[in-house]
């Protein structure tokens, strides 16, 4: 039996893209931190001297130099411990790779360069780098320890050389974003390769928002029988520990279990705080409807920034109901945010009497709803260019797919909170907020839902039920299934026929759209690029 031992720091960080000195900073302020501890090695995350994804920022040559003169000043400047770090890596050759660097007292014991580069979902490494073809394995303490880089450990092969390469323990360091199910995911991923090589394996990954993904972070440790032996939570940063004895790793801490229903949440509340955050906004605006989405995104924009950034802004027309100002004013009394009213029937009155000759002859239709809600995007863009805060828009992913939504109007804004969120699950998010007491009054939930922009009109009145709209989206998008596939498991040719057609026409429509946070494994954004312009018909 060995008698090696060696204590790891698992450093799950929230790097920001592009920005070398302050994830330095994060890097090497867990690396005391660590060392105090009596760590003798620490994991980063995948590429995190520079933040992942840095996208089009590898094309260029300048931000090479930089993280080259980032990687040599921090290299002198780590305490004494082993530190993986996450780099870019470009080669005299001016061939680049996504590289993991070995540093210890001033020197680069090992450096890794990733092998499998993902080209699928929100990925594009083929567009930047090389791949590696080398496997990796450094003594420390007298451990040989094997190095991967996420999408490596995703299928065999770069883990099962390491272990034939003599490892005996593998590190696997990633920028692994979330979606539902990701952690479970990867932990069976991850006892797949333990199964495989029969050692101990290390997972670290990035925390944080970038851009409409977050990174959930859930760093873990996995004995040489798969057990978990440590757990780190999620959406959190975090510095953990676990010991490797005796050929395997020691247990460790276990975070508790959480509800989709809470990680869900808690990345909402991540991906809108780095957002606001990372791109220096002072605060947000939200126009409120007596709505169920206006209302779960001031909730979360709330929790994420803090009552005194946000500001909401009810703007009523005469199609408004009593009870949608009575339960939005309950709202921001509950969640102590200024909020205002701008009644928006004298601007109503202005575009009628400025459009009626040229509309003379004609019947109101969406036109005169659009408008409504254009004048609504209108003001709440001038208080943004007046404030300097950023609009969130509230629109869902139900709504997003069939163009329920005013181009210029709900659409206009800068960040989309619910973007990827389906209705349905916008009832169950509510009503997790609920849970411990009313914070969204109860009318808001159970109310029909409707845009409000003619007398008695519900969202129903254009499209089929919720449960039905989400499923064949679902269905469409994420799981590719074809129209006949869909009707086949049950649902009428009539509503997947709709739900289809509108789903592909107002593509130009989703084009304009703001970012918004990733949540399902498919997301109208990196991972959604189909044409506006194509005549493909699906089979039925």
């Amino acid at each position: 039996m060995k008698s090696s031992t060696l204590k790891i720091a698992i450093a799950q960080v929230n790097c920001v893209v592009g920005d070398f000195a302050t994830n330095c900073r994060l890097i090497l302020e867990a690396a005391r931190a660590a060392a105090a501890a009596g760590a003798k090695l620490m994991l980063t995350p995948e590429l995190s001297l520079c933040g992942y994804p840095p996208e089009d920022l590898l094309l260029r040559p300048d931000f090479y130099r930089q993280a080259k003169a980032a990687f040599d000043t921090l290299k002198q400047e780590l305490p004494d411990i082993a530190v993986v770090l996450g780099h870019p890596l470009e080669t005299a050759g001016e061939k680049r790779y996504n590289a993991t660097s070995v540093l210890l007292r001033g020197q680069v014991l090992a450096t890794y360069r990733k092998q499998r580069l993902p080209n699928y979902e929100v990925f594009d490494e083929e567009r930047y780098f090389e791949a590696g073809d080398e496997t990796c394995v450094f003594e420390l303490d007298g451990v040989r320890v094997g190095l991967n880089i996420c999408a490596d450990v995703w299928e065999s092969g770069a883990a099962e050389a390491a272990r034939s390469a003599g490892a005996e323990l593998l590190l696997a360091i990633n920028a692994s974003p979330y979606h539902m199910g990701k952690l479970q995911e990867r932990h069976e991923v991850l006892r797949e390769r333990v199964a495989g090589t029969r050692i101990p394996v290390v997972y670290c990954n990035l925390v944080g928002g970038q851009d409409e993904l977050v990174f959930d972070g859930g760093s873990f440790a996995l004995s040489r029988t798969g057990a978990l032996c440590y757990q780190a939570g999620s959406f959190v940063s975090a510095l953990g520990y676990v010991e490797y004895k005796n050929g395997d790793l020691e247990p460790a801490q276990i975070a508790s279990p959480t509800t989709l229903e809470e990680d869900v949440w808690r990345a909402l509340v991540s991906g809108v705080r780095d957002y606001v955050g990372k791109n220096g906004f002072p605060g947000v605006l939200i126009g409120l409807s007596g709505g169920i989405d206006s209302a779960l995104t001031l909730c979360i924009a709330v929790e994420a920034l803090g009552a005194d950034k946000v500001r909401a802004v009810m703007m009523p027309s005469p199609y408004t109901a009593q009870m949608s100002l009575d339960d939005s004013r309950a709202l921001v009394e509950k969640l102590g945010v200024r909020y205002d009213e701008i009644a928006i029937e004298p601007a109503m009155k202005i575009f009628d009497s400025s459009l009626s000759p040229l509309f003379s002859g004609t019947q109101a239709d969406a036109t005169e709803e659009n408008i409504q809600a254009r004048i609504r995007g209108v003001l709440l863009m001038a208080l943004s260019n007046k404030m300097g805060s950023i609009v969130l828009i509230t629109g869902n992913k139900s709504e997003m797919a069939v163009g329920y939504a005013t181009l210029y109007g709900d659409m206009a804004g800068g960040f989309a909170v619910l973007k990827d969120v389906f209705k349905t699950f916008v009832y169950r998010l509510s009503r997790w907020v609920n849970r411990n007491g009313e914070i969204i009054p109860e009318n808001i939930i159970t109310r029909p839902p409707s845009a409000e922009l003619k007398p008695g009109q519900t969202d129903q009145d254009s499209l089929p039920p919720y449960a039905t709209l989400d499923v064949i989206i679902e269905t469409y998008m994420e799981q590719d299934w074809s129209p006949r596939e869909i009707i086949a498991s049950g649902y009428s040719e009539f509503d997947v026929r709709r739900v289809v057609s509108m789903l592909k026409r107002n593509e130009y429509k989703r084009r304009q759209s703001p970012p918004g946070i990733r949540v399902t494994r498919r997301a109208f954004g990196k991972d959604w690029r189909y044409p506006i312009t194509a005549r493909y018909q699906d089979e039925y």
